[in-house]
């Protein structure tokens, strides 16, 4: 890549990693808010109020959480069942804050895990999912099919003794690419899903399909193709006996012929990241 590329690319990358950071900083902001007797809608609009109150005008969906074995997807059978309820927090239980803020036309997609109190099941999910994260990034350096990778992080799920509720997402998806919109003071959504994020991701779906790819990585047969360039929210999630586990984060897929700059994650300052390294 010449240098004038290089340059617009890590443009690029410092505005993904923003408001990245501006997500994560959210999550760890509102699970310290979090007690015993809120509802899962409450925890959802302190995230929306939160970045709103930063500037955040946009989304590529509205904050999402999850308590309890809500964070497994327990019972989950339709894409409703995924919105905020009045599911109230307890001490002990797990919960998941979900967010996909667009930030001056630059998306994130983030998840957080975390419990009100010890929960020694997450905690274990959480650890477990270090190899996960490893997994990803090595085989789609080695150019593997999405849907391989796909299956690899299935199998490593089973070996580690844990459900893979990812599959729950629709289309099962474990990831989804994500890019810059154009920045609007104000943005209508339709349930849940910003309509600019939206028409963005079916415009990539219809490139996609004619060049045989596909923005959704998922198990099935459209997936089935090399990893594309582009920007990626990787989201495994493990589930146990009621309770659910998963980060979610952006990996950053180039054309390089170099391995490691082929592809990497955006930002290794991260919650979970933080929480591996201070664990060894």
């Amino acid at each position: 890549m010449t240098t004038a590329v290089n340059n617009e690319l890590s443009a690029r990358l410092r505005g993904f990693r923003q408001v990245q950071r501006l997500a994560y900083e959210c999550a760890e902001a509102v699970a310290a808010r979090l007690e015993p007797g809120m509802s899962e809608r409450q925890a959802a609009r302190m995230q929306r109020e939160w970045l709103r109150e930063r500037g955040v005008r946009d989304w590529f969906h509205l904050p999402f959480a999850w308590f309890g074995d809500r964070t497994a997807f327990t019972g989950f059978r339709v894409p409703l069942q995924f919105f905020p309820t009045d599911r109230r927090l307890a001490p002990g239980m797990p919960f998941i804050l979900d967010m996909a803020p667009v930030y001056e036309g630059f998306t994130a997609d983030i998840g957080y895990s975390g419990s009100l109190g010890i929960n020694p099941v997450q905690d274990r999910l959480m650890a477990d999912l270090e190899a996960h994260r490893e997994l990803i990034l090595r085989e789609v350096r080695e150019r593997r099919s999405l849907r391989e990778v796909y299956e690899d992080v299935d199998r490593l799920m089973v070996r580690q003794g844990y459900a893979n509720r990812h599959r729950a997402y629709p289309f099962g998806v474990i990831a989804h690419k994500v890019d810059q919109v154009k920045q609007r003071r104000w943005s209508p959504h339709v349930f849940g899903f910003g309509t600019q994020s939206l028409k963005g991701l079916a415009a990539d779906a219809l490139h996609g399909h004619r060049e045989g790819w596909s923005p959704l990585w998922s198990p099935y047969r459209f997936s089935d193709h090399p990893p594309r360039p582009g920007l990626w929210a990787v989201e495994p999630h493990l589930g146990f006996r009621g309770t659910g586990a998963k980060f979610e984060e952006i990996l950053v897929v180039t054309d390089s012929k170099d391995p490691e700059q082929s592809a990497f994650w955006l930002d290794d300052d991260l919650p979970h990241v933080r929480r591996w390294a201070e664990a060894k």
